[in-house]
């Protein structure tokens, strides 16, 4: 029963975002390069116990408020299965297992950007999250985090124009989520933040964060540089699913969710079946019309 209580407290479900990691390697046409295939895993698994340890520590810094929140309140930290001492002590082995991991695929930017990740979410969980803007710029830089570190990581430069794709991306996910927890009222006595932002705000943020991973990822399509890379001209017609993807998660996440992307991709079989026919698509055109 502990054992499940540390893996829960661990959210291993939210581990799908660190697969960002694997973007750069897979853009690039060399997804099956053993030697850099296998220190993007490593890097992977040391990203995931990092990202552990800041939901630990966002959980034991709010653990108080948390009591108040209809969903928070299961987590093991908030409802008491793990001791404050236990989550402290469970925390500092996570950010070790992290940095050991870290050092099989390491350079020195790969450990500035993942103590980086771990400091803008202490700061976030020590305060920054009441600050509007500030809190969603958190979220959003922890993407772009992702997708730098498995830059650095597999020494492969991506395209300006994906790396607006995820920023765009990044935001929108962040205004979805606040819309949501506005929408719900769920934590607005713990998240104080929330009452900060008005719905017409974050409705038209989110649209317009929509808008331009679409103008991005089109540009991106049609860059000369990709095109050489790939040697096709397909890829444009990616993007009419690209649309049907985001428009589908809007439809989810304007009606009845609570705006986390992760929840609302678990919970959404079509919204699943579209992302992965996307991914299909893009393999067949970066790995067999080439």
């Amino acid at each position: 029963m502990r054992i499940k209580c540390y893996l829960k407290e661990m959210r291993i479900h939210h581990y799908i975002k660190n697969l960002l990691i694997f973007v750069p390697l897979a853009c690039s046409g060399k997804l099956f390069y053993i030697d850099k295939l296998i220190m993007l895993l490593f890097a992977f698994i040391s990203f995931c116990f990092m990202s552990s340890a800041v939901y630990c520590i966002n959980d034991i810094c709010d653990r108080e408020m948390d009591k108040q929140h209809p969903s928070k309140l299961a987590r093991p930290i908030v409802n008491g299965d793990i001791t404050v001492k236990s989550a402290c002590i469970f925390t500092v082995i996570l950010i070790m297992l992290s940095l050991v991991f870290n050092l099989f695929c390491f350079n020195i930017y790969s450990f500035i950007l993942l103590l980086s990740y771990l400091l803008i979410n202490i700061g976030y969980s020590f305060g920054l999250k009441n600050i509007p803007l500030i809190d969603i710029s958190i979220l959003a830089a922890g993407f772009i985090i992702r997708i730098l570190y498995g830059s650095v990581i597999s020494d492969i430069q991506i395209s300006n124009w994906l790396y607006l794709v995820v920023i765009s991306v990044a935001f929108y996910l962040g205004f979805g989520k606040r819309r949501n927890e506005l929408i719900r009222q769920e934590g607005s006595n713990t998240r104080k933040v929330i009452k900060k932002y008005p719905l017409s705000f974050l409705d038209s943020s989110m649209n317009m964060c929509m808008a331009l991973i679409f103008v991005f990822y089109a540009l991106w399509t049609v860059d000369e540089k990709t095109i050489s890379v790939y040697r096709n001209t397909y890829l444009i017609w990616t993007l009419p699913l690209v649309m049907l993807i985001f428009f589908k998660y809007s439809l989810r996440v304007e009606g009845n969710s609570d705006g986390d992307p992760v929840e609302v991709l678990l919970h959404d079989k079509i919204l699943v079946a579209l992302c992965a026919l996307y991914l299909i698509i893009m393999f067949v055109l970066l790995y067999v019309f080439r």
